[in-house]
């Protein structure tokens, strides 16, 4: 969520900039004159609250950003916050559970807008137990109450962490790297955490140049590659949202499906999920 602490032309025109949109365009886009649009975004006018729903809307602002323009100009929030746990959410919630369920024995994640997880699967589990052991007492608290969050980008980043095991980060390090910056631009607090992983692609890979690295990638779907105790584990991903959300932690909600790149890999992920789910029945 953007900061309410930060002014609203600092807000439109990061969310504009986001968006790679000129103040001409935006102009004609939300029936303006392009004057106004450049005295608002100088704080030198302040726009209607119907202009700057239709204003942020146009830009298809996250809805946190949405809601803190409006505090920002002194009118009341367009979307609701509830926590993930409020029963106002529960038909939501069990629609994520239904799509952790049936992607198993693969590997799936509901993570937030933040990168953090707020729950898994089995073969999410087994994955997390098999690349970085030490995760499982973490892991273990996701849904507890009042625990702190785990941030998959900081798990990327730890020394111990996925990328350790990565086979082809040099592939894959850029390519996500340039999809966190997108979210970054939508998401400023994000920063820091891109930061990080991009110093660990300079520190093992010796990138100097980042901005161009994930253009090196030219097949239609990047797959990641895990070396493991297993043999060679091969994935790619597909994320889930909601549709049209009308609260802002649904709108930051995303499962990120992994699927087998491979058969190799499909029958490791049968076998090792299935004898898991029977050692915990024992």
């Amino acid at each position: 969520m953007t900061d309410i602490t930060h002014t609203l032309p600092a807000t439109l025109q990061m969310a504009r900039k986001a968006r790679r949109i000129s103040q001409l365009e935006l102009s004609m886009r939300i029936g303006v004159s392009q004057r106004h649009v450049s005295f608002v975004e100088s704080g030198r006018a302040k726009p209607s609250r119907g202009l700057l729903v239709n204003w942020l809307r146009e830009l298809n602002a996250p809805l946190g950003t949405q809601n803190a323009a409006m505090w920002q100009a002194g009118y009341s929030p367009i979307y609701s916050h509830a926590n993930i746990r409020d029963p106002a959410l529960a038909h939501a919630t069990a629609a994520t559970m239904q799509l952790l369920q049936s992607h198993d024995p693969m590997p799936a994640f509901v993570i937030d807008a933040q990168w953090n997880l707020i729950n898994l699967n089995r073969g999410g589990e087994w994955l997390a137990a098999t690349l970085i052991p030490w995760s499982q007492p973490l892991l273990a608290s996701v849904n507890e109450s009042g625990a702190a969050p785990i941030n998959m980008i900081d798990m990327l980043c730890h020394p111990e962490g996925f990328t350790r095991h990565l086979l082809n980060f040099d592939e894959v390090g850029p390519s996500f790297l340039a999809h966190l910056r997108e979210d970054a631009s939508a998401i400023p607090s994000l920063a820091p955490k891109v930061q990080a992983f991009a110093a660990l692609l300079r520190s093992r890979l010796g990138f100097t140049d980042l901005q161009s690295g994930a253009t090196r990638q030219s097949n239609p779907v990047l797959v990641s590659r895990f070396d493991t105790s297993h043999g060679e584990l091969a994935f790619f991903s597909m994320f889930t949202t909601f549709g049209t959300p009308q609260d802002i932690t649904l709108a930051s909600l995303r499962v990120e499906h992994m699927f087998a790149a491979n058969d190799a890999t499909r029958q490791i992920l049968n076998e090792q999920v299935t004898l898991q789910s029977l050692a915990r029945q024992q």
